[in-house]
């Protein structure tokens, strides 16, 4: 009995030191998240006033109108009627928001972990219409590199800011965050043939918008798409303001970009370009890939040709890589083909119109060519806008909308021989 009795004292002083095991506490100087519940998050999204633009991304046009995502904050409205003369009209507060795209009158975006629907039928009287709750993965805006990230606590609600203070926790928590799943990516779609009676602002105009191509999001038909770096959501927006969840895919990895053309997917990845079948629209299928070297990877396609900016630097791999490919697609497109390539300082979006193609070279300018011989872009130069930071770009009509880390930049490009910028909204920092 005795011997039974000193067993189990043994065992409860064990259990105590191992139930203590591990439970260290430290205290550094950390990015400590600042948070925004649930609640105040799904009662967040209202119209304000015109403000400066301070972090542009995601750029999308439709009916006349410029949409310019405040990376995080929300979308800024801009009338380009006179393209000579862009004016700011309003903004929509969406915290979170990082990508777009507008069906008929409604405005898609994404709110943190939220997708929400936006009236934009009445630029005076926007409002959010619905909202599909929990359906992105939770994410983190980025931090001070200079300090550690804290324990972020999802209950708390969504991390809108970090504060850096000293705190104390648990050593044994290791948490890394991503983000933002969508951050600094923009969709397109090219089905501008189809027309509505409803519009940006009450007007008249196509069904959908247009957007860049460092896309995450896209509209085909009836469907909304959106992609992380290795899934797919779906969404049926067929009824434009009330879209519903179909659920999602697994797409591969490292997804960058997202271009629908005809009724194809096409992703850049780091590693390539990815390419799906979107015959069954709720069931993408697979249909080929095309790799390249590891770099950063936005693609634009036109008339059986895909292209290509490869980016390299510290956020893309280490990659040294910079510059433009041309692949000619196969017609059943599993068998493409590498037409030629052509160095580049530091390319990010470009877009295309016809055989003119304009491409951000990131601090070396706008740059456009003549893709009339794929064999000679490099010597059929159009036009070089440098000492501009550029970042994406939409060429619509003759016109072309461009953002940069300084300004939303406007030019007219109906001459080719006299390419020129006519309008500017700069960025205040």
């Amino acid at each position: 009995m005795r011997t039974t009795i000193k067993y189990f004292s043994f065992l409860l002083i064990f259990l105590f030191i191992a139930s203590c095991t591990d439970r260290y506490v430290e205290v550094f100087t950390a990015n400590s998240p600042v948070y925004m519940t649930y609640d105040d998050l799904r009662k967040a999204v209202k119209q304000s006033a015109s403000r400066d633009l301070v972090n542009p991304g995601k750029i999308y046009f439709k009916d006349n109108y410029i949409f310019v995502v405040e990376e995080m904050k929300g979308i800024h409205i801009i009338n380009a009627s006179n393209p000579s003369s862009p004016q700011k009209t309003g903004f929509i507060e969406v915290p979170g928001c990082v990508d777009i795209a507008v069906k008929n009158s409604t405005l898609y975006a994404d709110s943190y972990v939220d997708l929400v629907a936006i009236d934009v039928s009445n630029l005076s009287n926007i409002k959010e219409v619905t909202r599909v709750k929990d359906i992105f993965p939770y994410t983190v805006p980025p931090a001070d590199n200079e300090y550690r990230i804290a324990e972020v606590d999802k209950d708390k609600g969504v991390v809108i800011n970090w504060e850096v203070k000293e705190v104390r926790q648990e050593m044994d928590y290791v948490y890394y965050p991503v983000y933002p799943i969508f951050y600094g990516f923009r969709a397109e779609t090219m089905d501008l043939a189809s027309y509505s009676n409803s519009g940006v602002g009450g007007s008249q105009g196509s069904t959908f918008g247009v957007g860049g191509s460092m896309a995450r999001f896209g509209l085909y038909g009836d469907y909304l798409y959106a992609c992380d770096n290795s899934k797919l959501y779906m969404f049926n927006v067929k009824a434009d303001a009330t879209p519903t969840s179909l659920g999602s895919q697994n797409v591969g990895w490292q997804v960058e970009t997202m271009f629908i053309y005809d009724h194809y997917m096409f992703f850049g990845t780091t590693t390539g370009m990815q390419i799906f079948d979107l015959k069954v629209p709720t069931v993408p299928n697979y249909v080929s890939s095309f790799s390249h070297a590891t770099s950063c990877d936005p693609v634009v396609i036109a008339d059986g040709y895909a292209y290509i900016t490869l980016r390299g630097g510290r956020t893309c791999n280490n990659s040294n890589i910079n510059r433009l490919d041309v692949v000619k697609l196969s017609t059943d497109l599993k068998n493409n083909t590498l037409v030629a390539s052509y160095g580049m300082k530091g390319p990010y979006g470009l877009g295309i119109d016809g055989d003119v193609l304009f491409l951000c070279d990131g601090d070396a300018g706008l740059k456009v060519f003549s893709v009339t011989d794929k064999l000679r872009v490099d010597s059929n130069q159009l036009a070089v806008f440098p000492n501009i930071k550029t970042y994406d770009v939409i060429p619509v009509n003759g016109y072309l909308f461009m953002i940069g880390d300084d300004g939303f930049y406007l030019y007219d490009y109906k001459k080719l021989t006299d390419i020129k910028q006519i309008g500017l909204i700069p960025v205040v920092k």
